[in-house]
């Protein structure tokens, strides 16, 4: 600095000479007197350097970081967390720095004293957290427990750092097993929730009588009028059903019901009556379930109850009489026998085709 201040004091002394012409003498003067202000720069310098360094108080914190401080690695430390037998293990390089002691105080373990009041600062901070967020706790352990603190004693400070966290692999899996199940279950309550919801908006509401469904389908398909008045009977049979209940009487004669569904028998040989008419030719809405024995002649029966004809009526006889001339225009005597047997028929003469009435004939 010294240098530096001299040199440009001759640079300023040398420009100031030649801008004013200074006379040859004066330089000689010059050059002699710029050691002398180097001289007088140097000491001037040299004291302020020493009252600056002689008021400048020590900080003791500075002094405990120069020191080298003794260390211990502790590993595999179970902290608790928030969930119950799910705990971290816990890793870190201990560093702590003995305080003094008064005269009459007991001999310690300052390394024993400063693991234990790291562990106590860690776990105050695990026990609040969830096992699943190791590595976010992790973190917060580093910066907490990264700054010297006195233990409970007053003996010791210490503090950690190469902090490690971590949750054994076996506690993650079931951890993350259990989150999938509990998604799902909320998904599934939902679900549930939504379902129900809906079947009492359905039930207490929409089905609630006739009208309302009616309203229902109408808000639903407004453009569509004549189509809901098709509906209204098909509303009213959805009503009633919906609770328990029969269709209102100002809308049965809007029910049509469906008729019965009959399956078809296809005739076989094995499904054929004795007389060879299949079962198929059992006119609709006819009961012929009497046994597994059903004849020819218990057809005619069904027939004759079918057309409302009573054992004792008079039109009986022609019926049967026309049934016999059918089964004779189909060449079917064994159809003939049968119906002779079961009604008492007497074989008619040539003519009777002729005495028979026709078709028109009641």
């Amino acid at each position: 600095m010294t240098l530096f201040v001299t040199v440009i004091l001759g640079l300023i002394l040398v420009i100031l000479g030649l801008s004013t012409s200074w006379p040859l003498w004066v330089w000689p003067g010059t050059a002699a007197l710029l050691p002398i202000i180097a001289a007088v720069i140097h000491s001037v310098l040299k004291r302020g350097a020493d009252d600056l360094s002689s008021t400048a108080v020590p900080d003791p914190q500075s002094e405990l970081l120069v020191l080298e401080r003794p260390e211990r690695r502790v590993t595999h430390v179970a902290l608790p967390s928030a969930t119950p037998d799910y705990d971290f293990s816990f890793a870190a390089t201990v560093l702590w720095t003995e305080l003094e002691a008064p005269e009459d105080a007991p001999v310690i373990n300052p390394a024993g004293l400063a693991v234990d009041a790291v562990l106590q600062r860690a776990q105050q901070l695990t026990q609040r957290q969830p096992p699943t967020r190791s590595a976010f706790v992790q973190h917060q352990l580093n910066g907490a427990l990264g700054t010297m603190r006195m233990d409970s004693t007053g003996r010791v400070l210490a503090m950690a750092q190469d902090v490690s966290l971590s949750l054994p692999e076996q506690d993650r899996e079931r951890l993350g097993k259990l989150s999938a199940v509990r998604k799902d279950e909320d998904v599934w309550e939902h679900e549930r929730n939504y379902e129900r919801s809906k079947r009492t908006y359905l039930g207490n509401d929409v089905l609630k009588d006739t009208g309302s469904a009616v309203v229902w389908w109408l808000s639903r398909n407004d453009e569509e009028v004549e189509g809901t008045v098709d509906r209204i009977g098909l509303l009213a049979r959805l009503s009633a059903a919906a609770n328990n209940d029969v269709v209102a009487p100002p809308f049965e004669h809007l029910v049509r019901l469906p008729p019965p569904v009959v399956e078809p028998i296809e005739p076989d040989s094995e499904q054929q009556s004795p007389t060879g008419w299949a079962d198929a030719s059992i006119p609709y809405g006819v009961d012929t379930s009497h046994g597994s024995t059903d004849t020819g002649t218990d057809t005619v029966d069904a027939f004759l109850q079918w057309f409302d004809i009573s054992p004792d009526a008079p039109e009986r006889d022609m019926f049967v009489q026309r049934l016999i001339n059918l089964a004779r225009a189909h060449d079917r005597p064994d159809v003939i026998d049968d119906i002779r047997r079961r009604f008492g028929s007497a074989e008619p003469d040539e003519d009777d085709d002729a005495s028979v009435p026709t078709g028109s004939d009641g």
